[in-house]
């Protein structure tokens, strides 16, 4: 039995989709049915992964390791407090900083700073791009769940600078890729990371890490790499993480996941 770890944008699905090719769905059911774990491994919360799991899945690690389970049996649940969400919201909205907070009732974005951004600003436009594919609601829908992550937009990383001086003895700042004009980064907890939750994973199961693979194209993927026996990133992906990888992989677009499962002997 093998452990597949897969990250989902960039690497089972397109960016911003939640729709796997053909290829990567029956790839991921002809592993299953040869009785490997095949396991989402992902930043995206767990209400963000309820389009891909009719697709099967073993098990998740969510958010970014802060939250892993295995047929409903959760084995890791790490929130941020009451006082460290409210610091970071605060802090980042007091600098016109557009906020995402993922949490286990939703996911909720700000709509609008008042004063802040003209209609044509990227930030809004590119917020407005995600909001349908991820599922993601105003914030004034927020219903007080416990939150896992905050996404955070700007223009200035200057901006960033009274969240920093609060939070970043217990949290990362990891920038992610955006269009011109726009900064976005994830706030994450030093508790965990997605490494740590496949090793949560693995001494649930008895699994070996040298019977364990992970597929990603993101920086955040670099734990999932170096905790896995056999490291995948996708061509299209990040330089540093490619250079880490045991192997490179096409992009999803052109049935990577389908190929590489093909060639590892996985299928």
């Amino acid at each position: 039995m093998k452990g597949i770890f897969l990250d989902i944008d960039g690497t089972l699905t397109p960016l911003g989709s939640s729709v796997p090719p053909d290829s990567a769905a029956k790839a991921i059911s002809a592993a299953r049915a040869r009785g490997h774990k095949v396991f989402l491994c992902t930043s995206r919360s767990m209400p963000m992964l309820a389009p891909l799991l009719p697709y099967g899945f073993d098990g998740v690690v969510a958010s970014a390791g802060g939250h892993v389970e295995i047929h409903n049996q959760v084995l890791f649940d790490c929130p941020m407090t009451r006082q460290q969400r409210d610091t970071a919201l605060s802090a980042f909205h007091s600098q016109g900083v557009f906020c995402i907070a993922e949490a286990a009732g939703g996911t909720f974005g700000d709509e609008n700073l008042p004063g802040q951004l003209p209609a044509d600003e990227p930030i809004r436009r590119w917020l407005g791009e995600l909001a349908e594919p991820l599922g993601i609601r105003p914030m004034a829908d927020y219903n007080g769940s416990p939150v896992y992550k905050v996404v955070f937009l700007c223009r200035e990383e200057a901006q960033l600078k009274p969240a920093r001086e609060a939070l970043e003895e217990d949290f990362l700042f990891r920038f992610q890729w955006a269009p011109p004009g726009v900064l976005c980064g994830e706030l994450i907890n030093r508790k965990f990371d997605k490494g740590r939750g496949v090793l949560r994973m693995c001494r649930h199961l008895g699994l070996n890490r040298a019977d364990t693979y992970g597929f990603g194209d993101s920086l955040n993927d670099l734990e999932m790499l170096q905790a896995v026996g056999f490291g995948v990133a996708m061509a299209s992906g990040n330089a540093q993480l490619k250079a880490a990888a045991d192997y490179i992989s096409p992009p999803p677009e052109a049935d990577g996941l389908a190929k590489t499962f093909a060639h590892l002997g996985l299928i």
